[in-house]
């Protein structure tokens, strides 16, 4: 097989049946059956590889995984009915009561509750560090840390975190390095080749692309993710066939579907720079943003989310917002449809104005997900909804 990664995404698949087809079929089964009492007691003592059941494993989920492993450069992984499940089922498979996380303090807001809310029940503590603050990693490092976590660019503020630079505190310390890499994507970057131990992906954003399904997906080092493979098994959050299999054919398209969200999402962030309205914008590809230099060493592309903050705060945002005419207001991101968000009122709204403020989530700061619209269309919804002016 090839090694180039568009080729791997399109001809890496099951084997064919006896029907000879030519794409993947739906293997919407929830069991497998066996041939006598021997094959099944093999199989379930796994002195023999085969599908048993569908909530650990079907082969529309494993093609989708494979997919992704070698995307990623990985050893093993396994799939989810949702990115955050596989976030949740990554920590509490390799966590013990009294453990403790160090993460960075700029990640998804339902990330954050489970550091904050749901660990703790468990008595597994996090501490945090700023964007800017990676030379104090070390100083939060306890005997009882374990797991060193990151996003990067990070939701929604597009920060980078240099991987390398991580990836060599988490070595030194002999921690667990995992990085949620849902904004980038395999194709743009692979922080297994960084030091990232493990790698996840809300599979619902652009691996999806279209706005179709949910799934989420966990990759890296074989021993750890055995580990979350007997969670899930046991646990059961596991992705279903239909998901998985549509997941899979996305994946054929990813690379070209990334290229043009990038190459919109660089214009339209080069529009805002220079309008009026707008106080500051955050493009990972963009000269004026502060981790400009790292981008550009880990990621092949800036990606397609734009921040930017507008002159005159909360009420400008929700005006900007009733504004928009073409482009959806929606929580999503990663879709083909350019995606409009208010952060403040709406994916971090739980969060505390100190807790948003610390992530740079300020009252008026808007995340676009750039669609494959036509970019002069996308410039022409978002221009007018900046200009609008205030109505009683």
């Amino acid at each position: 097989m090839s090694k180039h990664f568009e080729t791997q995404a399109i001809r890496s698949q099951t084997e064919r049946s006896q029907f000879s087809e030519h794409s993947t079929p739906l293997y919407l089964t929830s069991s497998f059956v066996f041939e006598d009492a021997e094959e099944m007691r093999a199989s379930f003592a796994e002195e023999k590889e085969r599908n048993l059941y569908s909530r650990f494993s079907n082969p529309n989920t494993t093609e989708f995984v494979d997919k992704i492993v070698a995307m990623e450069g990985a050893e093993a992984g396994y799939a989810f009915a949702t990115g955050m499940s596989a976030i949740f089922s990554t920590f509490a498979a390799l966590l013990n009561a009294g453990d403790h996380v160090v993460s960075c303090r700029s990640v998804f807001g339902s990330t954050h509750s489970m550091f904050t809310k749901y660990l703790p029940k468990w008595n597994i503590e996090t501490s945090y560090f700023k964007v800017n603050e990676v030379d104090l990693v070390e100083n939060l490092i306890k005997e009882n840390t374990k797991i060193l976590y990151i996003e990067t660019p990070t939701n929604p503020a597009v920060d980078i975190l240099d991987l390398a630079l991580i990836g060599k505190i988490a070595k030194k310390h002999n921690l667990i390095f995992i990085v949620d890499n849902c904004f980038a994507t395999p194709y743009i970057q692979q922080p297994i080749k960084f030091g990232a131990d493990l790698v996840i992906h809300s599979a619902t954003k652009l691996i999806d692309g279209q706005g179709r399904v949910l799934g989420g997906v966990t990759v890296g080092n074989e021993e750890l993710m055995r580990e979350i493979y007997l969670f899930a098994r046991n646990t059961g959050p596991a992705m279903s066939p239909f998901n998985a299999w549509v997941l899979s054919k996305s994946l054929e398209t990813l690379s070209i579907r990334v290229e043009k969200h990038c190459e919109n999402a660089l214009k339209v962030a080069e529009f805002l720079e220079g309008n009026t309205n707008v106080e500051l914008v955050k493009y990972p590809f963009l000269k004026s943003h502060p981790q400009y230099k790292v981008a550009k060493n880990q990621m092949k592309l800036g990606g397609n989310i734009v921040a930017f903050e507008i002159k005159g705060g909360i009420n400008a945002g929700r005006n900007f917002l009733d504004n928009i005419k073409m482009c959806s207001l929606s929580a999503n991101l990663g879709d083909t449809r350019t995606i409009v968000t208010h952060p403040s009122s709406t994916t971090h709204g739980r969060l505390s104005e100190e807790d948003r403020l610390e992530v740079g989530i300020t009252d008026g700061l808007v995340r676009v997900s750039v669609g494959l619209e036509n970019v002069k269309d996308i410039i022409t919804d978002i221009e007018r909804a900046l200009n609008a002016k205030k109505s009683h």
